[in-house]
């Protein structure tokens, strides 16, 4: 049902290192997809009747040991008077011409220490009417972004919808023949977006990230348990109910069968290994099976015991899993007790991976430690990423010839930030069909200067780093075929550039 709920429907969660502030993790959180630029008068505004959250669990019990709280409250100055969302250009995040606007609250919880109120009434970015209206929107985000005490860096607000694959996937992958790919179905769209930067120390086990650098990541909305129609006014959180759920990426959307999609979205992860259905779905997917009818690939045999360690433990030696790898598992944390790790569904980060110089789209599967499933960075092309894993990439270590190319939508169609909250601006139009499909931005703006540590590289590297991910590295190039990634890469920008 949360489909029908599009302000409360989560659309996805990145975790990663900052890279341009050492001992910071910075997490972006996405709700509202396909916002169309140019839909207004309403535009899209933050939920005021919804909590939002981000969950952190450092322990491995499945359970948050840290919760970021927020919610939101509008100022609406129209009235009776006129349905316009501003009636003249604003130059501020306080000018009277803009005629709606939202703040939000946002409060911690550590350890289940009870809610502390970190900032209240903060701004949020508005919609990005067009150009004529708001002709400096970069000043408006830039306003937006505020640094609280603790180094904390907070942002709310509409941004370029930052995932990019092409949707035609639902076309019986790609049109039963990958004739249709290479345009990326999110170009010009927008979505709202929560960012938050806090030291390691306020996430990691014990406050300690070299002896605990692994955690775990999800959001959660909320809405009343019951809800009245035409119903204003502040809400209670502590009287709500948990409607939508997000950890890693696709697993929501491809993995768990549309019969069990409510269900899981109401689930926290600590019941995860509790239902069956949801384990089965894991060990036994669909999309292979998918992909051996159409395009006659084999799908790998189940129980896919591979998946259940990139998707349920995270990458670790301590599961007796088929990747012989430390990698991103709370089981690494040094004061965990492993009797009370529990499999679960989340997004799972090793603080500890140094800030790739320059990364790699295929992440972890291409040598770059620093990529997904290890966190997940912007410019990390998970659906290719995906693709291979449940086609048995990780175990084979080799890629699936018929489905080496993935979508052919490599990067998003707008550059990066260099530095917080790093979304590219939100578009004031939407390019063509045609022109997303040749990689053109149409009229969205131009930020040319790329971050090395969350823009694309521009040809695959081997990840860099300390000695203690020798080790490491080494055995995920065994575990998950990492020179013959390597290899199938560089041949294929070559093809790709010739």
């Amino acid at each position: 049902m949360i489909a029908f709920d599009p302000a409360a429907d989560n659309t996805d969660l990145y975790a990663f290192v900052s890279p341009d502030r050492p001992g910071y993790v910075t997490f972006i959180a996405n709700w509202i997809p396909f916002e169309e630029p140019n839909g207004g008068p309403n535009f899209y505004p933050f939920a005021t009747d919804a909590v939002y959250y981000i969950n952190v669990d450092s322990d491995g019990d499945a359970k948050p040991d840290a919760r970021f709280r927020w919610t939101f409250t509008n100022v609406d100055k129209r009235g009776n008077d006129t349905f316009l969302y501003n009636n003249g250009p604003v130059e501020s995040l306080d000018d009277e011409n803009l005629l709606f606007r939202q703040t939000y609250k946002l409060e911690s919880n550590f350890g289940n220490g009870g809610w502390k109120t970190r900032v209240d009434a903060a701004p949020v970015a508005p919609s990005r009417v067009g150009n004529a209206s708001m002709p400096n929107y970069g000043a408006l985000r830039d306003a937006a972004v505020q640094t609280l005490p603790g180094g904390w860096r907070i942002f709310a607000g509409q941004a370029d919808d930052p995932f990019f694959l092409d949707l035609r996937v639902f076309d019986l992958l790609y049109g039963g023949d990958l004739s249709e790919v290479g345009m990326d179905t999110l170009a010009g769209f927008n979505v709202n977006t929560i960012a938050l930067e806090v030291p390691f120390k306020d996430v990691a086990l014990k406050g300690d990230a070299t002896r605990n650098p692994v955690i775990g990541v999800w959001t959660t909305t909320e809405r009343p348990k019951v809800r009245m129609a035409g119903q204003t006014g502040q809400i209670n959180p502590n009287d709500t109910v948990q409607v939508s759920r997000l950890g890693q990426p696709l697993v929501n959307e491809v993995v768990i069968p549309a019969g069990l999609k409510d269900a899981f979205n109401s689930l926290s992860p600590d019941k995860d290994a509790t239902i069956p259905e949801v384990v089965d779905r894991v060990k036994n997917p669909e999309v292979p099976k998918l992909i051996e009818a159409i395009y006659k690939v084999p799908a790998p045999p189940a129980p896919r015991d591979d998946l259940v360690e990139i998707f349920l433990t995270g990458i670790t030696t301590k599961a007796n899993g088929p990747i012989k790898a430390d990698l991103n598992s709370q089981l690494n944390n040094m004061d965990v007790v492993a009797s009370k790790f529990q499999p679960s569904e989340m997004l799972r980060l090793n603080l500890s991976v140094p800030v790739t110089a320059q990364p790699d789209r295929l992440g972890v599967l291409a040598g770059d430690l620093q990529g997904f499933p290890n966190g997940r960075r912007l410019t990390d092309d998970v659906v290719d990423i995906a693709l291979q894993a449940v086609e048995g990439a990780a175990q084979a270590g080799k890629l699936v010839d018929a489905l080496a190319k993935g979508d052919a939508v490599d990067q998003n169609d707008n550059a990066f930030g260099t530095t917080f909250p790093f979304l590219a601006l939100p578009n004031a139009s939407r390019p063509t069909a045609a022109s997303a499909q040749q990689g053109q931005q149409g009229q969205q703006d131009p930020q040319p200067n790329k971050s090395p540590s969350v823009a694309p590289a521009a040809s695959s590297s081997m990840a860099g780093g300390g000695m203690m991910w020798a080790g490491a590295g080494a055995a995920l190039a065994g575990g998950l075929g990492l020179a013959f990634f390597l290899g199938w890469w560089v041949r294929y920008r070559r093809r790709s550039e010739a």
